[in-house]
């Protein structure tokens, strides 16, 4: 299906505009942060670890899109390099559940503020009307992206 007419502008800006604002703080934080980067998948799949602590391996595969056998080789190299820890379900033993390691916590932790850091000093330098519209714009921009991820 294809957007309306006098939606398409608004569709083509969204397009446009999110890759813009992740290159923007991709550059800044690969100037501040002292370890690193990891790939994007594997920040998201970090930061995914940190909101749902003992996720397991098929349900990080699925909220981040991947196959699981893809997640399971990434998880693999972040468990090598001491990002992620996994122990497995004692009801079911082929089932994982994932953990961060401290010293990944600290570090999603450090990337987090330092993200934050960048948009609250923008945010700052915007206009009152701008601002309130951002904040206006977020529950939108979530139900977007939800109804992006699912196939119609």
């Amino acid at each position: 299906m294809s957007p309306s007419a006098p939606a398409a502008p608004t569709a083509n800006g969204v397009v446009e505009v999110i890759p813009l604002l992740h290159r923007a703080l991709d550059r800044r934080i690969e100037l501040d942060f002292p370890h690193p980067k990891p790939p994007e998948v594997q920040l998201a799949a970090l930061r995914l670890v940190r909101e749902r602590d003992g996720i397991t391996v098929r349900e990080l595969a699925e909220a981040l899109l991947m196959k699981t056998s893809n997640a399971s080789a990434m998880i693999t190299q972040m468990t090598a390099a001491g990002l992620l820890r996994r122990e497995r379900d004692p009801a079911d033993r082929r089932v994982l559940h994932l953990h961060l390691t401290d010293e990944a916590r600290r570090r999603v932790e450090e990337a987090h503020d330092l993200f934050t850091g960048y948009v609250l000093r923008a945010f700052g330098s915007l206009g009152e009307d701008d601002r309130a519209a951002i904040a206006a714009a977020l529950p939108a921009l979530r139900r977007l992206a939800g109804l992006i991820q699912k196939p119609s």
